[in-house]
C-alpha cells in the first residue's frame, strides 16, 4: 500500500527566510529590525559553525588596509570576474555589519582596544576578525539569541522542498519536517533563500549533510537566474590525517601566522610556485592546484597528501586555534609535536544565484544571500571571505526583502499549494530501478572524476553523459516508497540540476580562471571569456544557456 502525504498545514508571515546559518539569521534579524513579521526555518546550521573568521577592512594590525584595498585584492583573487556592485557593497558595508555584531555581544579576539586580525591567503593585509573558540559557532549563537529576544519565529528540522509561486513571482515555500513527515505551507510577502551551496556533490568535501543544493533548485524553477557555475572552490587544506578529523578545514590562516606545507622529501614546494611569498599572499585556489599538482606528479605522502608543519608555529599563535587544536589532540595528534596531512577537498561555489546589492534576484519576492548567490567572487573566493559574504548580504538581504516584500493580494493560495505538492505526489509510490542514493553516488563520481580541480573536455563530456544517465533516472522515477523518499528524490533532482550546470559551463569556458582550470585550455583568455556564463529555465523547464556581462 501507498503511503500518503499529510495535508499541509499553514502559516502566513512577512518575510520567509530558508536557512539557519549565518546569512540566514543575518536575514532575519534585519528583517525583523525593518518591523516585518519574520519566520526563520531550517534544516540545520549548514557550513556556519565551522568559519573560522570574516574579513573585515579595520586597519586594526595594518592602517594601510581600507575598503578600497579590499576592493582591489577580491577583484585580483577573483581573475576580474566579480560583479563590482557586489564586491563594493561587502566591501563598504562590512565593518558597520561587523560592528553590529560586536554590539550584540559577539567576543570577537582584542587587545588594547584594538581587534586581532588574522592574514589569510589572497589578502594583502591581516583582515580576518575571530573568536578563538570558534567564530561561526559564537556569532550564531548570539544571533540565534537576538532572533528569539525580537520576535522571529524560528522552525527547526524543516526542509524547502518548493516555493509558492503565482504568475508575478514567489509568495511563500512549501517545508518538509524530516523528523515526523509534517508538510507546512508557509504564506509570504517575501522569501530569502540562504539555504547554502552545493553540498556533497563531491566525494571529497567539507560541507555537512544538512545541504544539498536547494538553493539553487528552488530559484531556477521560479525563473531566477544562476551564474558562474563552473567554479566550484576546493580548500587547499583539508585534513586527511588523523582519522578523526577527516574533512576538517585547517585554516590557511595558520600558514599566515607561519605554519608551512611540505611534500614527502620535507620541501617547502610553495616556494616553487610563489617564489616570493611561499604559503602566503596566494589565493586559495591557485594553492590548490600547486597542492595537487605536488601530489599528481608523485612528489606527495604515500596516502596522497602533503604534511602541514604546524610544529613551527610559535605556541601562543597555535592555541589560538583553540577548536582546531582540541579536534586534533582528541583524535591522537597533537600539533604542537606532529603535522596533520592534508589534500585540497570540494568547499564552496563561487556562482549561485544571480543578485543585486539587495539580494534581489530579479523575481518578485524573491531574495538570497550566503552561498547560495552568485557573482561576488568571480573565479575563485578570497579566504576569509566566506564568513564575510553571509554576515553582509545576509543582512542586506533581510533588509531588501522587507522593503520590496509584495502585498498579500487575493492569490488563491489553495491552487498555488496545490501546484508546489504536484512534484512530490508525482515522486511517491514510484518504484524506480535506482534509489536516490545511487543516483547521488553516481553524481559524486562523475563530479570527481570529470569536473574536479583540472579538467579537460573528455572528462567534461564523459561526467555530462554520466549526469543525463541520473537525469534519465529521475525522469523514470526514482524509487520512493515512502514520503522521506519522495522528499529525497526531489533534493536528489537538486543536485543533478547544479552538476548538470557546473559541467556544462566548464565545458562550455575554454580557458584557465581561479578555481576552473582546463588542461587543453591552459591559458586565461580576457577577450573571450570576461563574462559570466548564466542559466535560465526555459518554457519547457529545461535549462537556457545566456550570456551575462560584467557589472
Amino acid at each position: 500500500m501507498t503511503a500518503r502525504l499529510p495535508d499541509p498545514g499553514t502559516l502566513a508571515t512577512d518575510i520567509l527566510v530558508i536557512g539557519g546559518g549565518l546569512a540566514g539569521h543575518q536575514a532575519a534579524v534585519a528583517a525583523r529590525a525593518a518591523g516585518r513579521r519574520v519566520v526563520l526555518a531550517h534544516l540545520g546550521r549548514g557550513a556556519s559553525p565551522f568559519v573560522i573568521g570574516a574579513n573585515v577592512p579595520l586597519g586594526h594590525v595594518d592602517a594601510a588596509d581600507s575598503p578600497e584595498a579590499f576592493v582591489a585584492d577580491m577583484v585580483a583573487g577573483g581573475y576580474g570576474l566579480n560583479d563590482r556592485g557586489l564586491v563594493t557593497a561587502l566591501a563598504e558595508r562590512s565593518v558597520a555589519v561587523f560592528e553590529g555584531l560586536a554590539a550584540l555581544g559577539v567576543p570577537f579576539a582584542g587587545a588594547d582596544g584594538r581587534y586581532l586580525q588574522r592574514h589569510l591567503s589572497g589578502n594583502r593585509y591581516p583582515r580576518s576578525v575571530y573568536v578563538p573558540e570558534g567564530t561561526g559557532r559564537a556569532i550564531l549563537d548570539r544571533l540565534s539569541a537576538r532572533c528569539g529576544e525580537i520576535g522571529v519565529e524560528t522552525l527547526a528540522g524543516w526542509r524547502a522542498i518548493a516555493l509558492l509561486r503565482d504568475a508575478d513571482g514567489v509568495a511563500g515555500a512549501l517545508l518538509y519536517r524530516r523528523s515526523d513527515g509534517a508538510l507546512l505551507a508557509v504564506r509570504a510577502g517575501a522569501v530569502v533563500l540562504a539555504a547554502g551551496g552545493i553540498g556533497r556533490l563531491y566525494d571529497d568535501s567539507t560541507y555537512p549533510a544538512d545541504v544539498a543544493c536547494a538553493s539553487y533548485g528552488l530559484a531556477f524553477d521560479a525563473g531566477a537566474t544562476l551564474i558562474d557555475m563552473e567554479f566550484a572552490q576546493f580548500e587547499p587544506t583539508v585534513t586527511v590525517h588523523p582519522e578523526g578529523c577527516r574533512g576538517m578545514e585547517m585554516p590557511t590562516a595558520m600558514l599566515g601566522d607561519g605554519a608551512a606545507l611540505l611534500n614527502a622529501a620535507g620541501e617547502r614546494f610553495m616556494f616553487r610556485h610563489n617564489p616570493e611569498h611561499g604559503e602566503k599572499r596566494i589565493e586559495k585556489a591557485r594553492m590548490s592546484l600547486c597542492i595537487r599538482q605536488e601530489i599528481d606528479e608523485g612528489r606527495g605522502l604515500p596516502d596522497g597528501t602533503v604534511a602541514m608543519d604546524t610544529t613551527r608555529l610559535p605556541p601562543e599563535k597555535l592555541e589560538s586555534y583553540v577548536v582546531h587544536c582540541r579536534r586534533l589532540r582528541r583524535a591522537g595528534l597533537d600539533p604542537a609535536k606532529e603535522m596533520p596531512r592534508v589534500r585540497p577537498a570540494a568547499h564552496s561555489e563561487m556562482g549561485g544565484i544571480r543578485i543585486d546589492a539587495r539580494g534581489f534576484t530579479g523575481i518578485p519576492g524573491l531574495y538570497a544571500a550566503g552561498e547560495a548567490a552568485g557573482g561576488v567572487h568571480g573565479a575563485s573566493r578570497l579566504a576569509g571571505n566566506g564568513g564575510g559574504e553571509t554576515i553582509v548580504f545576509g543582512a542586506l538581504a533581510g533588509a531588501g526583502a522587507a522593503a520590496g516584500m509584495r502585498e498579500d493580494g487575493a492569490r488563491d493560495w489553495a491552487r498555488l499549494e496545490t501546484a508546489a505538492l504536484a512534484p512530490l505526489r508525482a515522486a511517491l509510490g514510484r518504484r524506480g530501478r535506482t534509489t536516490s542514493e545511487d543516483a547521488r553516488a553516481a553524481l559524486r563520481a562523475a563530479m570527481g572524476g570529470g569536473v574536479g580541480l583540472y579538467r579537460d573536455a573528455a572528462g567534461l563530456t564523459a561526467a555530462l553523459a554520466a549526469i543525463a544517465r541520473v537525469d534519465d533516472a529521475l525522469a523514470g522515477g526514482l524509487d520512493a516508497p515512502t514520503p522521506a523518499d519522495a522528499v529525497a528524490a526531489i533534493e536528489t533532482g537538486h543536485m543533478a540540476l547544479a552538476a548538470r550546470l557546473i559541467a556544462t559551463a566548464a565545458l562550455e569556458r575554454t580557458e584557465s580562471r581561479g578555481a576552473h582550470q582546463r588542461r587543453d585550455h591552459p591559458g586565461r583568455d580576457d577577450a573571450n571569456w570576461l563574462r559570466h556564463i548564466g542559466f535560465r529555465r526555459d518554457a519547457e523547464g529545461s535549462p537556457c544557456r545566456i550570456d551575462v556581462a560584467i557589472s
